[in-house]
């Protein structure tokens, strides 16, 4: 009787081989914070159609698996996001600012401004993960304010 060990370590392979693995193990892995993630799949979705696009992973699972694993890979980050008290959101916040090259006064006054971090929500959020993700995020921008002196939209009013 042949032993099924091969097959099955082929069979975990191809399991492995889906566009949520290849997503997480060669891009959302390398994004450090939680918030960093939300805003990269973000970036991924289109404004005019809701829909996820990643060239990449569609010349390699097709444009509507890209599609799912983007998706659901939103919702997860989405979630971990809200599962975190206020303290660990500022510590994942803090962060996501410190990977990124910009001024983080510039980037406070923008998001008084502009608001998009409420772009961040998948579509799927319900009413309630809403609401809790725009009160944790509003809080911790308003400390972050202050943190950096910055001042309010009205500055020049």
């Amino acid at each position: 009787m042949r032993r099924k060990g091969p097959v099955r370590h082929q069979e975990t392979n191809r399991l492995e081989r889906t566009a949520s693995a290849d997503l997480w193990r060669n891009t959302l892995s390398q994004i450090p914070s939680t918030f960093g993630k939300l805003y990269y799949l973000t970036s991924l979705r289109s404004p005019i159609t809701g829909r996820y696009e990643h060239h990449g992973l569609a010349l390699v699972f097709g444009a509507d698996e890209a599609g799912r694993a983007l998706r659901k890979s939103h919702i997860q980050a989405f979630h971990e996001w809200l599962s975190f008290d206020l303290e660990q959101q500022k510590a994942d916040l803090d962060l996501y600012l410190a990977s990124v090259r910009e001024d983080r006064h510039a980037i406070v006054e923008n998001w008084l401004s502009v608001k998009n971090y409420r772009t961040f929500i998948p579509a799927s959020a319900k009413t309630v993960e809403r609401r809790l993700y725009n009160a944790d995020i509003e809080a911790l921008i308003a400390l972050l304010r202050n943190e950096y002196g910055v001042a309010g939209p009205d500055r020049d009013a």
